[in-house]
């Protein structure tokens, strides 16, 4: 243990995307560190539909129309993903997405409603946003939204690369207080989803229990 943050909370080198995550809770490793960890995916940017690319990519907004405010390249929406302390599960998507449109402090009403939409009727496949996904984005955008930190869309994550993860969120204004507060509530309300309970130190001791209590019966 060192400054108070057990070690073992950076996940081993080369882990799934579906199992990588790093806690809000850890604070000495560096985002490049943590990226590190990351096992490498053979999709790139390329592979990702035309439609999301469309919607969440800002180098494919048409001058003049700015469909959906908040928008960020792939390699920041990685970085905005730890500095928030979450995974890559469906609903880690949708609480990264929403907090970085929310903290533009220009996404409407309409314009939330209309992503919504997108993500659930125009999204494919493993893009698609669930009703519950959609209820984590919306309240993803509002904690944004009344959030004091920069807007997301709008930091230099090359210049976050060698801070450590607590360095990098003073840097931007992220508040780990207001994201505990609201992941408490995720993980109670969303408990039968994996990336809703390990958001929080009890959630995380739960699903280790039921983990454990599987390879038994196993």
């Amino acid at each position: 243990m060192e400054n108070g943050i057990k070690k073992n909370l950076l996940p081993a080198n080369g882990t799934h995307w579906k199992k990588w995550y790093v806690p809000l809770e850890e604070e000495n490793a560096t985002i490049r560190e943590c990226l590190a960890t990351q096992a490498p995916v053979a999709a790139g940017s390329a592979d990702i539909p035309l439609i999301v690319r469309l919607i969440e990519n800002p180098k494919f907004d048409i001058p003049g129309i700015n469909l959906f405010n908040g928008a960020v390249s792939l390699e920041d929406h990685d970085v905005i993903h730890l500095l928030l302390g979450r995974g890559m599960l469906p609903k880690d998507e949708a609480f990264v997405i929403g907090f970085t449109m929310g903290s533009s402090n220009r996404m409407s009403t309409a314009e939330k409603k209309m992503y919504a939409f997108a993500a659930k009727y125009l999204y494919p496949g493993p893009y698609k946003f669930s009703d519950d996904d959609i209820t984590v984005f919306k309240k993803a955008a509002h904690l944004g939204y009344v959030s004091d930190c920069q807007p997301l869309d709008t930091i230099n994550c090359a210049e976050l690369m060698d801070l450590s993860l607590k360095e990098a969120r003073q840097r931007v204004g992220i508040e780990p207080d207001l994201l505990a507060a609201y992941y408490q509530i995720e993980s109670q309300r969303f408990s039968q989803f994996e990336e809703c309970l390990r958001i929080t130190p009890q959630g995380r001791e739960k699903l280790e229990a039921q983990i454990n209590a599987e390879k038994l019966a196993g």
